[in-house]
């Protein structure tokens, strides 16, 4: 703020500076007073005006200067006004009580869309549970009455089932902390689980199975392990060649992490469309033919691994397949 343009706005209060001394001027030549007289009179005037302002303006850029100068450091930027120091003029008072006002507003306002979201993610939890029982009746009508026909009804059925999980797993993702628990696991456990739960789908699409050798103890929920390799699985599934269709599960141990690829031969993606496979509704080209892609699935597994402090990585190159690795990193845990 330069003291130029600060004179620049008060303008207003200039010309009433000029009609007064003017006003001034024209009352001491009534009295026939000396020419030196009337010089100092305008030079005080004037001076005591811009010294005054001066001074004004030196405890305002102060005040802003200092104000912006903490904004930048502050990753919250509500918080300004905790930390300005004390003021003392009645507009500095002002401008903190309008923030602070402000702020009391804001806080009121995400408060009530987080009571509006709870509620929201309360329901969706609630209905996914209650959906789970006409689905398992369902599931068990089939097991009766075992044909063509109910076998059809089955694989559809399942895929509802897939999809209720995700919605659920969705509305639980931005609460992983609190519904997270770190265990001892084996990773071949978890990935031959995964693979039993999708046994019927591998085994009607004809694809193959790889499973390298795998014994490695990871520390992590194998609950949510567990959904992200499905959603994996799932893709790869989807995007699988008509004939010679294989999945192949593979592990490396580090010292610092373990990594488990899943890698399939199926139709892959573009290379120039790969940084964007974890965008949410992303589903790429081949997505887009035939396939019923939402783009929820990787974009999932990438937020839920974010929460859970795992890495996940993704490669692809069109008609070759694709890789998709994730990262457990070892801990203090891993001592024990």
């Amino acid at each position: 703020m330069k003291f130029s343009k600060y004179i620049q706005d008060r303008w207003k209060t200039i010309l009433l500076l000029l009609f007064g001394v003017l006003t001034i001027e024209i009352f001491l030549l009534l009295y026939h007073i000396s020419i030196f007289l009337h010089i100092y009179t305008i030079c005080v005037i004037f001076a005591a005006f811009f010294l005054g302002n001066f001074m004004e303006y030196q405890s305002k850029k102060y005040f802003y200067e200092d104000a912006l100068g903490k904004m930048e450091r502050l990753e919250e930027k509500y918080l300004i006004v905790e930390m300005l120091k004390p003021v003392h003029m009645l507009e500095e008072q002002l401008l903190c009580d309008i923030l602070r006002e402000s702020n009391k507003a804001m806080c009121e306002k995400v408060n009530q869309y987080k009571h509006i979201q709870t509620e929201y993610k309360d329901y969706i939890e609630l209905w996914i549970h209650e959906i789970k029982l006409p689905i398992a009746a369902s599931k068990m009508i089939i097991e009766n009455n075992k044909n063509d026909i109910t076998k059809s009804i089955e694989e559809e059925i399942n895929k509802i089932e897939e999809y209720t999980e995700q919605a659920l797993f969705y509305a639980r993702s931005s609460y992983a902390n609190k519904d997270y628990f770190v265990t001892k696991c084996n990773l071949k456990e978890i990935v031959n689980e995964s693979i039993k739960r999708n046994k019927r789908t591998l085994i009607n699409r004809k694809i193959g199975i790889r499973i390298e050798e795998m014994n490695q103890t990871i520390y992590s929920d194998s609950k949510w392990c567990s959904f992200i390799l499905n959603q994996i699985i799932q893709n790869c599934i989807k995007y699988r060649k008509e004939t010679g269709a294989e999945i192949c599960f593979m592990a490396e141990e580090k010292k610092n992490k373990v990594i488990l690829s899943i890698r399939d031969n199926g139709i892959g993606m573009r290379k120039e469309e790969t940084a964007r496979a974890f965008d949410k509704g992303f589903t790429g080209s081949n997505g887009r033919i035939g396939k019923k892609s939402t783009g929820i699935g990787l974009y999932l597994c990438k937020k839920l691994c974010d929460k859970l402090g795992l890495g996940i990585e993704f490669s692809s190159e069109e008609n070759i397949g694709t890789e998709v690795r994730l990262v457990f990193p070892k801990n203090s845990y891993s001592n024990l």
